[in-house]
């Protein structure tokens, strides 16, 4: 256990024992050697305690103490390879949960050195990935470990480092990783309508436990994101070269964002239809705690994919980074699909609770009033269908309330300042903590209706009233009702200009805390949304976003910012334009007898088929004509070499 410790120690990068360990010499090959032979002759024997030392050695071996640089130290890798697989497989009852363990985490510690190409790291990834839960336990616990192993690797990791390829699985892995979380949400999802009464509770008080395969998307999705959102070139290289880096790396990891996105959504997709199917399953079940299963099940839902990776993925969506229209054209389809999916889970939830109930529900007297209303009152009801959003308060993001404070206690010479700003608010109302109080009454708290120091003062309040200090306190003291300021922004200035006495206990120095809202009460703070309600508005919220990008087109290019003027010309407007089946946008046909041809692009030059040059069949000079001034006509004329004609006057 000593070892074990030493390894757990050792795994830490900040403590000085990882610097001392990795500044050691490698082991030499026939140490090793020493090492497997002791393993051998151990698990002949059957020793599961001398078993279990020799597999902590082989991690901290792996992890500090060994290269293998020559042929024979290869040799001694295979054979402890060997040994270690021989464990691994060995079935359940000759081996014990604890050796399984740690033979797991002695092969994550010695990926690298067991398996050294790329392409041998793949196969066995693919192998637990792909025959964990067939063939063997300890193929599952490998591949759990590994991957929190990576994980862990990953969100200390920035992307394009040399790591990163070894950490970030490909595309073949990840698409393996996520039909196992898929198919972990779904089997979680469906226990809400399998398991007994108790063993649903039991469910419930377990999640939400994440997997290791879903942790290990969190990562990569947290780790792209991240890097996406928050990459920023280097100021101090303006060159080329850094530019011309920095945009490869911005568009890299937008492919990579893409292709992960679509994946997730695809996911995402199967685990919402099952959700729909187990939720309509339950309202037309008679089990005796149907309503306990339809609220536990959104707790459920949490626990899976929807709850880990869509609402992170949902919010990123939106930074302007990813606002592109390449994004927009390749999620658009599985956006509006999970819109429908959630909206409608969420109505067929929603069906189920009191408040829709009560909603719904008509009184005795209801038939008499409806027979009294009016018959284009009675069409408007018929029309009417309840969402699900019937019935809910979508909380403003001021109805909670912002806190401001002070440290607690406050230290000599603090000081405080912070602005609250509530867009469209018309006043803001104060409510301070009943335990505010600062040692003397010139260590006080100044309020100011705007946005800085400068603006109007509203109050000012300081001291205790605690027998300490001033033993007073500013003016009529801390309020303890309500302090309206008019406006939308308030501005707190604190500052503590006394030293502390040594008589002076924490409560009298507590300092302040307030907390600042746009209503005059606290009554209408609603805890929030439902998960999946909350889930199809913000759905809603990027697939309009996208659809806006998608509307709006590709952005305007420097050239034809250029070229404004020209493109506006009346000149162009006459023209039909056509787009041909290779792509390229060319003038049609047009009702002139020598069309002109148009440069589409800098190098190449349009020019008409020799079909299209013959003037079509109709009435094509009855089109009004531009006058163009005379001295573009001029121009014209020089150009194409062609003089005036000049008309002689008929002899008659």
């Amino acid at each position: 256990m000593c070892i074990h410790q030493l390894n757990l120690l050792a795994a830490s990068n900040n403590l000085p024992i990882s610097n001392f360990l990795g500044k050691q010499h490698p082991i030499e090959a026939h140490h090793l050697s020493s090492i497997c032979d002791i393993m051998e002759k151990a698990m002949v024997n059957g020793d599961t305690c001398i078993i279990r030392c020799i597999l902590v050695v082989f991690q901290v071996v792996f992890k500090f103490f060994f290269s293998p640089q020559t042929e024979r130290n290869r040799d001694i890798v295979r054979r402890s390879g060997l040994l270690l697989w021989q464990l691994l497989m060995a079935p359940r009852d000759q081996i014990c949960s604890e050796i399984q363990k740690e033979v797991c985490l002695a092969i994550s510690s010695g990926l690298n050195i067991l398996y050294p190409g790329e392409a041998e790291i793949n196969n066995l990834l693919k192998l637990v990935l792909t025959e964990g839960e067939n063939r063997n336990s300890g193929l599952s616990q490998l591949r759990d470990v590994i991957l929190t192993n990576l994980a862990e690797q990953l969100q200390n990791n920035r992307f394009g480092s040399e790591d990163d390829d070894h950490y970030r699985l490909n595309d073949e892995l990840l698409h393996y990783i996520l039909k196992i979380v898929v198919r972990e949400s779904c089997v979680l999802i469906t226990k809400c309508q399998t398991v007994s009464k108790d063993d649903f509770q039991r469910l419930l008080s377990t999640v939400p436990a994440a997997s290791s395969c879903l942790r290990y998307l969190m990562a990569v999705q947290n780790h792209l994101l991240s890097n996406t959102i928050l990459i920023k070139p280097d100021d101090n290289d303006d060159s080329d070269t850094s530019l011309q880096g920095e945009t490869l790396k911005v568009q890299e990891l937008k492919t990579s964002i893409l292709s992960l996105a679509t994946q997730i959504l695809t996911g995402c997709d199967e685990v919402l239809e099952m959700l729909q199917q187990v939720t309509t399953a339950l309202i037309n079940s008679d089990i005796s705690d149907r309503e306990q299963r339809l609220k536990g099940l959104e707790q459920i839902t949490k626990a899976t994919m929807l709850g880990h990776l869509l609402p992170v993925l949902l919010t990123s969506l939106m930074h302007p980074n990813l606002q592109t229209l390449t994004m927009a054209d390749a999620l658009m389809p599985q956006l509006v699909q999970l819109v429908l999916y959630t909206s409608q889970t969420a109505l067929l939830l929603k069906t189920q609770s009191p408040v829709f109930s009560e909603l719904n529900s008509s009184p005795s007297c209801a038939p008499e009033q409806k027979g009294k209303q009016l018959p284009d009152e009675r069409m408007l009801e018929e029309k009417e269908e309840p969402g699900f959003l019937t019935g809910l308060k979508i909380p403003a993001p001021w109805a909670a309330g912002k806190t401001v404070e002070t440290v607690h206690p406050v230290r000599d010479n603090y000081k405080f300042k912070e602005t609250v700003h509530i867009p469209g608010a018309r006043c803001l109302y104060l409510r301070f903590d009943n335990r505010c109080s600062s040692q003397y009454d010139y260590d006080k708290l100044v309020i100011y209706a705007g946005p800085s120091t400068n603006s109007r003062k509203v109050a000012e309040y300081g001291g205790n009233t605690l027998g300490y200090g001033s033993r007073s306190v500013l003016g009529t003291g801390w309020p303890k009702d309500l302090v309206k300021v008019e406006g939308d922004t308030v501005t707190f200035s604190f500052e503590m200009r006394s030293g502390r006495e040594h008589n002076t206990p924490d409560k009298a120095m507590w300092g302040f805390a307030c907390t600042v809202r746009a209503q005059e009460s606290s009554e209408d703070v609603s805890g929030g949304l439902p998960f999946l309600v909350d889930l199809a508005l913000g759905l809603s919220v990027l697939a309009c976003s996208m659809l806006r990008i998608l509307y709006n087109g590709p952005e305007i290019t420097k050239d034809e910012e250029t070229c404004q003027e020209l493109l506006r010309s009346k000149l162009l407007q006459r023209c039909q334009w056509q787009v041909e089946a290779n792509g390229v946008i060319s003038p049609a046909l047009t009702p002139s007898p020598s069309p002109l041809p148009l440069t589409i692009e800098e190098d190449r030059e349009f020019t008409y088929p020799s079909d299209v040059l013959v003037p079509p069949v109709g009435h094509y000079f009855d089109l009004p004509r531009i006058r163009l001034p005379p001295g573009i006509m001029i121009k014209l004329r020089e150009i194409s070499g062609r003089a005036r004609p000049q008309f002689r006057p008929s002899i008659k």
